[in-house]
């Protein structure tokens, strides 16, 4: 039986401490009610197992229970035969991340890694420091317990192009099966078609609720010549409502997804509060455990039977390959350590998406966001009971387009530009988490938004799809508790400048149709502090605007390039192997060629399903060796689930 105060107590106390909510009254109540009529949900014995005690040897070893992470200890622990243990730096959920609304104040929170961009000269200079805040998960679940859960799979093109690049597999039409491995989709009519399916751990739903906007976004669309369309279906251009990874209007993050449904399996054990320090590789360069270091730091050697798996992500994987002793020669030497395989290509290639904050659209109605309003002791009781109302809107985000602009080809339905479409943007909380979220200046802030603070407004968000400026991540030295440092040298290349550029004059052009003039909208035309030397609505203004209030969309990425051995900066094989060793895979987002076109949480869910089956084929192979077959594809690649048929599914 479940301790209903007990547990409400102790969110209330994390919300209050973390989240700075005390002021909001209504939470207590909030609480209890949730806990009450979602017990089941709430109960400590639902969640993943923590085990007391790690053995010395599994078969895998998983480093990083984020979206990728807990997908493989899913998959892999399906065969009975098989020993896992998945490890993550971080804790359990609490009830407050399950809340879609309060997603931003989760940012800086124990959940976060918090970390940090170095100071820029290019862009972030309206951020504090002139440095973008870099948040990424660190709770089972990893970066899918503090993202917007928007669905997003990219384009089609895409995945063609990684297969261009020489990563075979990994076309279109060989990955779109995996997207539908995972997937449960809710939509009635969405579900009937080839793009989408049911039954999958991972539930894919529409909001349960919306403003007034949402729907005039997608009118406005038409009105500018868009079809409205399944932005995961057959064509990405167009304007459409964002589907989430929600079930019943709560966040279902990934652990939610794929490890809770799995917490009784006696071969997976999972590690929690539990870094590993580095990856032990013998003389021939094979992987064969970890030492990793627990909560109140004692430390532990495990050894790998199989393969060791790092699923970190972008910025922690690469990460602990150098510390490993796998990077640039000369990197590593700076810090002292030994190079056991020197791969440049490890932490070079960072990409992410970004888009330029802070353009909102004041209108003449009480409908928009505004967190004063709407969240309340009614809205609290709605979403407790009924999970529905503005508790369950991921932070305003309603409706979704893809456009391209005069520096893309219109012609091929490869966009270069996604709006986020917004029922609030950075002055519906009154100045509190949006401006600590996005690490803006209280002095940019009060400049730009204090004159409009709580007043209805939409928001436009221009992003970029595939940006062509790269960055790098180094260490900071061979502590593995320190964070390294991230160079994303943002718009460094001109043409992301002039891409965002005319993302931002198509996104004024919004403002203008009809769908939004009816209510009033017109752009807050508040000069930005570092560009009010220009003229106005110019090219130089926005040009300059871009380099002030850049907003990270927080998709890190391509840090451990995925690529053919021709490929100087490849770190993996198109079979996620690390090249110069065996029995090591990295399976997360730092594994991308290039970025893909969209929000990106789909596309690593993606990548870890297709991991899994890879290393099962392998196994299932008896470890015999990758050797080229006619198809060009290696000898351990294949679809067949007959392989499967000597093992034992839990």
């Amino acid at each position: 039986m479940v301790d209903f105060a007990s547990v409400s107590l102790t969110a209330l106390k994390a919300t209050t401490g973390l989240f700075g909510l005390s002021k909001l009254t209504f939470i207590p109540l909030f609480l209890a009610a949730l806990t009450y009529y979602n017990y089941d949900l709430y109960d400590p014995e639902n969640q993943p197992i923590n085990v007391k005690s790690i053995n010395k040897e599994y078969d895998f070893i998983v480093i990083g229970g984020g979206s990728a992470g807990s997908v493989l200890a899913n998959r892999l622990s399906a065969i009975k035969e098989w020993k896992v243990l998945l490890i993550e730096a971080g804790g359990q959920e609490s009830i407050i991340t399950d809340v879609p609304i309060l997603s931003l104040y989760l940012h800086g929170s124990r959940y976060d890694w918090k970390y940090k961009t170095e100071p820029s000269n290019t862009a972030c200079q309206a951020m504090k420091g002139k440095r973008c805040c870099w948040t990424r998960g660190k709770v089972i679940g990893g970066s899918s317990v503090l993202n917007t859960m928007l669905y997003v799979r990219g384009n089609r093109r895409d995945y063609d192009n990684w297969a261009s690049m020489g990563n075979y597999g990994w076309s279109y039409a060989d990955v779109l099966p995996y997207f539908l491995k995972s997937e449960d989709q809710r939509n009635p009519y969405l579900a009937r078609n080839k793009y989408h399916k049911t039954g999958g751990y991972l539930t894919v739903e529409d909001a349960p609720w919306n403003t007034p906007l949402g729907i005039a976004f997608l009118q406005a669309g038409e009105e500018m010549g868009y079809e409205i369309r399944d932005i995961n279906g057959e064509q990405q251009t167009g304007f459409a409502l964002y589907q989430f990874t929600t079930r019943r209007g709560m966040r279902s993050s990934c652990a939610k997804a794929f490890l809770n449904p799995v917490r009784l399996r006696s071969n997976l054990h999972i590690a929690l509060n539990t870094q590993v320090t580095k990856i032990l590789i013998d003389g021939n360069k094979r992987a064969y455990g970890v030492e990793l270091v627990r909560e109140g730091g004692v430390k532990q050697v495990v050894h790998a039977r199989k393969e060791v798996i790092l699923s970190g992500g972008a910025v922690n994987s690469p990460q602990l390959l150098m510390l490993s002793g796998i990077g640039q020669k000369e990197q590593l030497a700076q810090h002292g350590i030994k190079t056991l395989v020197d791969l440049p290509g490890v932490g070079e290639n960072v990409m992410d998406h970004i888009a330029v904050g802070g353009m909102a659209f004041l209108i003449d109605y009480p409908i928009s966001l505004v967190m004063s309003r709407v969240v309340n002791v009614n809205s609290a009781i709605r979403y407790a009971v009924a999970n529905s109302g503005p508790l369950t809107s991921s932070v305003g985000l309603e409706t979704v387009a893809f456009i391209t602009t005069k520096y893309g080809n219109v012609s091929d339905d490869w966009p270069d530009i996604e709006f986020m479409l917004t029922s609030a943007s950075t002055n519906s909380d009154g100045g509190s988490n949006v401006k600590r979220a996005h690490c803006l200046t209280d002095e940019f802030y009060s400049e730009v938004f204090d004159e409009i603070n709580n007043k209805d407004v939409f928001g436009v968000f221009p992003m970029i799809l595939r940006p062509k400026s790269r960055g790098k991540l180094k260490l900071r030295s061979a502590n593995p508790f320190h964070h390294p440092l991230i160079y994303p040298n943002y718009l460094t290349h001109p043409d992301d400048v002039r891409v965002l550029r005319e993302g931002v004059k198509a996104g004024l052009a919004v403002a203008e149709t009809q769908a939004m003039r009816r209510f009033g909208a017109r752009y807050h035309r508040k000069p930005v502090p570092g560009c009010k030397h220009l003229p106005h609505f110019t090219d130089e203004y926005w040009d300059c605007y871009t380099r002030q209030y850049t907003m990270t969309i927080y998709h890190m990425s391509g840090t451990n390039k995925m690529g053919p051995q021709s490929d100087p900066w490849a770190v993996v094989d198109p079979e996620l192997r690390v090249y110069g060793t065996s029995g090591l895979r990295v399976i997360d987002a730092s594994i991308m060629p290039q970025i893909t076109s969209g929000n990106i949480n789909a596309p690593v869910i993606m990548i870890a399903e297709k991991g899994a089956d890879m290393i099962i084929n392998y196994w299932t192979q008896g470890a015999s060796g990758y050797h080229s077959n006619n198809l060009g594809y290696p000898h351990g690649y294949v679809k067949k689930r007959d392989l499967y048929s000597n093992l034992t599914y839990v």
